[in-house]
């Protein structure tokens, strides 16, 4: 039996919603990158804490931009974080270890290592927040809004 409360998108809509994460995700993108290249550079951490970092703070972005814009959710945003918390007790250790070992023990250049993760982490979250955060919440936000006032 299928759930009458699933938003049913038509393929405009879904393009639509992937190029917008993929233009919010290439933002938070520069900002991991920008973040990750002065720790590397300047204050000269090894791979993983710069990376750690780098990402806290994209996600942080990301994580506004596309529940606000691109799914237009009203989720209730502390569950939506927890949801998108727990994607990210997986893809943070396993990304940041594979990373770690290829820039440390197989020699590959970390800025290398890091699109490769950044790619991957794009690809991943998207499907998670478009099927697990978000797959019944999805164009929600502008009927909250239009709640009558008391």
């Amino acid at each position: 039996m299928e759930n009458s409360n699933k938003p049913v998108l038509t393929a405009r809509q879904n393009a639509a919603q992937a190029v917008k994460f993929v233009l919010f995700s290439c933002s938070a993108g520069i900002i991991q990158a920008v973040s990750f290249a002065l720790l590397n550079e300047t204050v000269k951490w090894k791979y993983w804490p710069s990376y750690l970092i780098a990402l806290t703070l994209s996600v942080l972005y990301n994580f506004t931009v596309n529940r606000k814009f691109t799914f237009k959710s009203a989720a209730n945003i502390p569950v939506a974080m927890l949801k998108v918390f727990g994607y990210y007790c997986v893809f943070t250790p396993v990304s940041t270890v594979l990373g770690n070992y290829c820039k440390e023990t197989l020699g590959i250049n970390e800025y290398i290592v890091l699109a490769v993760t950044m790619i991957s982490n794009l690809v991943t979250e998207f499907l998670f927040c478009r099927f697990v955060v978000y797959r019944n919440s999805i164009n929600t936000q502008n009927t909250e809004d239009k709640k009558p006032q008391r």
